[in-house]
């Protein structure tokens, strides 16, 4: 195995005239949480939608768990949980039905994938709406099935973008509980999020990109040091400096 889950080597993405990843070099260690920290428009998201397979990048390389994800694209995308910002979900199946056709399309055997999907259920108190379609659902609830849909596979690396946004409190925290297990497991997951308290309190290492560009990479503490904000400053002060929005 190696030893890094997530590898880029110069990845850049462009959209017509605008770069939305510049040069992006980092690697992600396994059995971590990683975070992706930065403004609205830094190129977050397309990060993540290379690293999935959604888009291919311009230039450069990325790499999950050895697989390029331009050349191996189907073994990188059996490794992984994606979560984007606006998932979609299939209004017009059951809950267990949509559990059902994600687990098979990550050929989960039969026996198996029923006892995930029954622990999924029973861990996001969905029991009682197994066979309600999903479109009939409370927005809470469709969030909660989003996010057994992204674990119901086990996937090794897990990627997130702004995860908890909509998540009622118990839901965000069944979610974290159950991320931080998978991390004991030698899971990884790769946060993407603007929100501070999220990658302070959440990750244990914050990569700050801007523009496009790795600005940073550490965890808090050495994210201080970097920005040189002092070390009574908070990881705002320090973020803030690190993209050139505070003197």
């Amino acid at each position: 195995m190696p030893n890094y889950a997530i590898e880029t080597s110069n990845l850049t993405k462009r959209f017509g005239d605008h770069v939305a990843v510049n040069g992006l070099s980092l690697n992600v260690e396994q059995g971590s949480v990683h975070g992706f920290l930065g403004p609205n428009g830094a190129g977050k998201t397309t990060i993540l939608n290379i690293l999935s397979g959604v888009i291919k990048p311009t230039s450069g390389t990325a790499h999950v768990l050895g697989y390029d994800v331009v050349e191996e694209p189907e073994k990188a995308k059996m490794s992984i949980g994606y979560l984007p910002e606006e998932p979609a979900i299939y209004e017009l199946l059951t809950v267990r039905e949509l559990l059902t056709l994600i687990g098979r399309a990550y050929a989960v055997p039969g026996k198996e994938l029923d006892e995930r999907i029954d622990k999924c259920l029973d861990r996001f108190d969905l029991k009682q709406v197994e066979k309600t379609f999903c479109g009939a659902l409370s927005h809470g609830l469709k969030q909660r099935v989003v996010v057994c849909s992204v674990l119901v596979h086990d996937p090794e690396v897990i990627l997130l973008d702004e995860p908890f946004y909509g998540l009622d409190p118990a839901s965000s925290r069944l979610f974290k509980e159950s991320l931080k297990a998978r991390v004991k497991e030698e899971g990884t997951i790769v946060v993407s999020t603007h929100v501070l308290e999220v990658a302070e309190k959440f990750c244990d290492k914050v990569t700050v990109i801007n523009e496009g560009r790795l600005v940073a990479s550490g965890g808090p503490e050495e994210l201080k040091g970097e920005a040189r904000v002092g070390e009574d400053a908070s990881l705002e002060d320090a973020f803030l400096a690190l993209t050139g929005r505070r003197s």
